[in-house]
């Protein structure tokens, strides 16, 4: 039995993409690692200390005099390119499971407000402008704003005071805006403010207009109801489904939990770090005991999770508490790596943005991620060519479970898998090795 185990830093970015000056020109130095790093190294006159992570190649896809230069374990590491727009968590990790978010757009709400004022009139709503601001009063109750937590133009709202008008009405308002919207994600959100919302409603980032929504009082009043609607995709054709589809235990851990689907999968949502590594040691040592469910005493498991504090910290441009969680993410690591010991099992650590903490701004940062991806029993460390999408990784994953990658929507296998199988799967539609253009002496068996 294999087990392969996809742990997602996130907000770890190791250097800014050759866009991601495109919205804040200051993005162009965005360095989530390495400006962590040097900040480290800066206040407390010592490296931070990240064995783990450095015996996995992180000092090899991104060298800093505080990290080791090469792998001491048998890995293969590179960095991958996001292959999405913008810089988002949801977007992040459906486009890394496999989904093609080609056609989602980074978006103000003053763009389509024709458009989303048509489909709510046609759905029997009453909508006006409110002050005249590009965002929409829907029935005298539910605001439809941008998303000002976010970074602009990556999600827009659909929030209500619920003493005013029940989370169902919110949540139906959000759902015809859904219907129209070119933005990853329409969130519903109904709280308890500390006034009407239109005395919380400011101008954002890029010309963005929405809800204060922390200043308005509903994260700290209780009572908050959320519901995320994602763009519109096949989740038959990413990883966690056609996973469970072809009989592969998945558990989903941590906020993976929470934005993935996969009505099949064991799920673990947690916010501490310590919970979230917990959860996921937890599940690798029950499937290596044959534990769960009747499947899993025979073939491969899979489990993905996602370390979110690192991103929590990032948003708050916390240097120290980044620093902090990085470190008990390392021996998290530590702790996983004498579990996946068979030549079949797989670690992958990787991001799904950046979130430089040292930036001066709240926003996530367009970075290049790492991609490190531990092979017990490989001969070679290896370094990869950059992924051109998360998507990548999420084939890559499918490959190493012996599924064919042409099942997922997006996505190609890095060419380390004719390193890690030795030969393609035999139900496979196409080659293991991403390289193959290049003949079969491209690739060591």
């Amino acid at each position: 039995m294999s087990k392969i185990v996809i742990l997602v830093v996130d907000g770890f970015g190791i250097g800014a993409m050759p866009d991601a000056g495109a919205l804040r020109p200051g993005d162009v130095r965005a360095d989530t690692l390495g400006h962590l790093l040097d900040h480290h190294r800066a206040t407390t006159d010592r490296p931070l200390e990240l064995p783990a992570l450095g015996a996995l190649g992180l000092g090899s896809v991104h060298p800093h005099p505080d990290l080791a230069p090469r792998p001491s374990l048998p890995v293969a590491a590179g960095r991958a390119a996001l292959g999405y727009p913008g810089a988002d968590t949801y977007a992040g990790h459906q486009t890394m499971m496999g989904a093609d978010f080609s056609r989602v757009t980074v978006a103000r709400l003053a763009e389509h407000l024709q458009e989303v004022t048509a489909a709510l009139r046609a759905a029997g709503h009453r909508t006006e402008p409110l002050d005249g601001k590009p965002l929409l009063m829907v029935d005298g109750q539910v605001l439809v704003h941008d998303n000002l937590e976010a970074d602009p133009g990556i999600n827009w709202n659909a929030s209500a005071r619920l003493g005013e008008a029940p989370f169902a009405q919110v949540l139906a308002v959000a759902r015809v805006v859904r219907s129209v919207a070119p933005v990853a994600r329409v969130i519903a959100v109904g709280g308890h403010a500390d006034g009407p919302l239109p005395g919380f409603v400011r101008h954002g980032e890029a010309g963005t207009v929405g809800l204060d929504t922390p200043a308005s009082g509903f994260y700290r009043n209780g009572g908050l109801e959320v519901r995320h609607l994602g763009a519109p995709l096949d989740h038959t054709r990413q990883l966690p489904e056609a996973a469970a589809r072809a009989g592969v235990p998945v558990t989903l851990v941590g906020k993976a939990a929470d934005i993935l689907a996969c009505d099949a999968a064991v799920r673990r949502p947690a916010v501490d770090t310590d919970e979230v590594l917990g959860h996921t040691l937890d599940a690798v040592r029950a499937a290596g005991r044959g534990e769960g469910t009747s499947a899993w005493p025979e073939g491969p498991v899979l489990v993905v999770s996602n370390v979110q504090e690192t991103d929590l910290a990032g948003h708050e441009q916390d240097p120290e508490r980044y620093a902090a969680v990085l470190r008990r993410v390392d021996a998290g690591i530590a702790a996983l790596l004498p579990l996946l010991t068979a030549p079949g099992d797989r670690l992958i650590v990787t991001g799904d943005h950046g979130n430089d903490p040292t930036i001066g701004h709240a926003f996530h940062t367009r970075e290049f991620v790492p991609v490190l991806i531990h092979r017990p029993g490989a001969a070679t460390t290896e370094r990869l060519p950059d992924a051109a999408s998360l998507a990548d990784v999420g084939a890559t994953a499918a490959v190493a479970l012996g599924l064919s990658p042409a099942g997922l929507a997006s996505g190609t296998p890095l060419p380390l898998e004719c390193l890690i199988r030795g030969a393609e799967p035999a139900h496979a539609s196409r080659p293991a090795c991403a390289t193959e253009a290049a003949g079969p002496e491209s690739c060591t068996r």
